[in-house]
């Protein structure tokens, strides 16, 4: 029976580590030299248990590692702030306007990090996991927009019943496609490809 459970343990420890091996393969060549500064600045803010691959995830989904990276509506750098969004960052965090520098990659990577900090902070959830899919949909499309939904499915914790209220508040149903989607890409498709930077977020 031992000898089972070890050989069982082995096949497990064998499936893990070549799974985390193919995810590893998905990582794109321009997120290596951000990997140790993102790091850094998410133990800094979150602690030594930040969800570093959360965070890797959702830089891939706004801008794939660009520093030059803008949008077609004016939103500029790895984290895509918007110009308005990056001005009330840089006031709240008392940066003078010589450093704010949304192009700058270790100013984005601050920006991003703390952004979700603040952000985590004033949303609900019954898990991690729904916490954090609140706190994505906030990023992407306005913390109101998501507090209101959130309003008229109270006391529901769970981010499939605030979900289901997209564009009964103030959003535009229009936009839902998108900002449903978004922290779906990021959690599901792009987060276990950077599983071997830190911890991973996880449905519960």
């Amino acid at each position: 029976m031992r000898r089972n459970f070890t050989a069982l343990a082995a096949l497990l420890t064998l499936a893990a580590s070549s799974l985390m091996a193919a995810h590893a393969q998905d990582v794109p060549r321009a997120a290596m030299p951000h990997r140790a500064e993102l790091t850094r600045i998410a133990h800094a803010t979150w602690g030594l248990d930040a969800p570093v691959p959360l965070f890797a995830a959702q830089i891939q989904q706004e801008s794939a590692w660009n520093p030059e990276a803008k949008s077609g509506v004016g939103a500029a750098g790895m984290a895509q702030f918007m110009p308005a969004t990056a001005q009330w960052w840089c006031a709240l965090n008392k940066l003078s306007a010589t450093e704010c520098q949304p192009r700058n990659p270790v100013w984005s990577l601050r920006a991003l990090v703390g952004y979700d900090q603040w952000l985590i902070q004033r949303v609900r959830g019954e898990s991690e996991f729904d916490r954090s899919w609140a706190m994505l949909r906030s990023y992407n499309g306005g913390l109101g927009h998501w507090q209101k939904e959130a309003a008229l499915v109270r006391p529901a914790l769970r981010h499939a019943a605030i979900d289901q209220a997209c564009g009964r508040a103030s959003r535009s149903a229009v936009h839902c496609f998108e900002n449903l989607g978004y922290p779906d890409r990021i959690l599901n498709r792009y987060q276990p490809r950077y599983s071997s930077w830190g911890r991973v977020v996880v449905a519960t």
